[in-house]
């Protein structure tokens, strides 16, 4: 009964500042104020793709208050970020009272104007949790859920590349919001202390200054059918220090077992180095900033790593398997470059039939055999 009772006020509270929010807002209307709030809520690779529409909206509306909603876990890539007024959390695991934070959140900001640049049901539910007086997101044929477009007033563009990237679909909105769009512009806005601190992380996790020759491997984590087999990551690096180039393996907090098993592998090779369980999704994107200025270069699969190395402008070797970097690899694409392409793609030189399937369960007899079997020869063919 106490519980129920401590619940039930909760949830008063929370009606309260929300009603009391919409009044405050209402009194700032009134100065008519342009206030724009941009939803991509995850994951961390997508919320590196919509970059180039926070961009595009603070270049063609440089007098609005802008706002990002997004959850708490890829918040903090965006913490810092040059014109972003606030960062509202979508608290997703509170589950009904994530709801209630989220509408007071958007009531004291009051948003005159929202694009939505996920595209599903639960980002179509969090626009509607301001009565805005615009919604405009991506074309409806770009939605993972089409049904939730309808809420929108205004539609972006259709791409025309197909199959259509993520970045197509980025640029379409871009022109949708912001006119003209030219090069996406993935700028995190690090600040010269951010940089320094990235610098002597990097510094103090490879030893020294970063070099040309450097890699880093992105370690993947078991379970996820996208991740490449420990015992190959060991074997890259392994072959990599006899070729005589430093390496240096990064695991984030989930791959921490498999950056202590690749570092106790490895503990007699002086050109391999670990840097094991990185935190700081800022502090991350400074190091990659250091290392693409170095000219290192960077092996990974498709992830929300790889996507900020491509956004700190590395040169990325991506390790394909059921997904195709035709949607989700590394920008440019090595097919739209005119010159020597930035990027390398590799691939099982026999991939399954149902490669790529696009989906994060393996329903192949032998298990996720495109990743599995992608040779580490071809990954250091890519590197040369």
């Amino acid at each position: 009964t106490t519980t129920a009772a401590s619940t039930a006020s909760t949830s008063l509270v929370e009606i309260l500042r929300i009603i009391g929010g919409w009044r405050l807002a209402w009194r700032a209307s009134l100065a008519h104020e342009e206030r724009i709030l941009l939803i991509r809520l995850s994951h961390l690779g997508d919320v590196v793709h919509a970059l180039p529409v926070f961009h595009a909206l603070r270049a063609a509306h440089p007098d609005a208050r802008l706002a990002w909603a997004i959850e708490p876990e890829f918040a903090g890539l965006i913490d810092g970020l040059p014109g972003l007024e606030r960062t509202i959390l979508f608290e997703r695991r509170r589950a009904a009272k994530a709801w209630l934070a989220l509408a007071a959140q958007l009531a004291s900001f009051n948003p005159t104007w929202i694009v939505d640049a996920q595209g599903n049901l639960k980002s179509a539910a969090v626009s509607l949790c301001a009565p805005s007086a615009r919604r405009s997101g991506l074309n409806r044929r770009d939605w993972r859920e089409p049904a939730g477009s309808r809420v929108l007033h205004d539609w972006a563009a259709p791409t025309t590349a197909l199959p259509a990237h993520a970045i197509d679909r980025m640029l379409r909105l871009c022109e949708h919001v912001g006119g003209p769009a030219t090069e996406p512009c993935f700028d995190l806005g690090l600040s010269s202390e951010e940089l320094l601190r990235g610098e002597r992380a990097l510094e103090t996790a490879l030893g020294s200054a970063p070099e040309p020759t450097d890699v880093l491997l992105a370690l993947s984590g078991a379970g996820d059918v996208r991740s490449w087999p420990l015992p190959h990551w060991i074997q890259l690096a392994r072959e990599l220090a006899h070729s005589g180039r430093r390496v240096l393996a990064i695991s984030g907090p989930g791959e921490i077992e498999i950056g202590q098993l690749l570092a106790s592998e490895l503990q007699t090779e002086p050109k391999v180095r670990s840097w094991i369980g990185q935190r700081g999704l800022r502090e991350l994107g400074a190091a990659l900033t250091i290392a693409a200025r170095a000219k290192a270069r960077y092996v990974g699969v498709d992830s929300g790593p790889m996507h900020m190395a491509v956004a700190a402008g590395m040169s990325v070797v991506a390790l394909e398997g059921p997904q195709s970097h035709l949607r989700t690899g590394p920008w440019p694409l090595p097919e739209r470059e005119s010159a020597a392409a930035r990027h390398r793609i590799v691939r099982n030189s026999e991939p399954p039939s149902c490669a790529p399937c696009f989906s994060r369960i393996c329903r192949h007899p032998q298990g996720p055999v495109c990743m599995t079997a992608l040779e580490t020869a071809l990954v250091l063919e890519a590197l040369n």
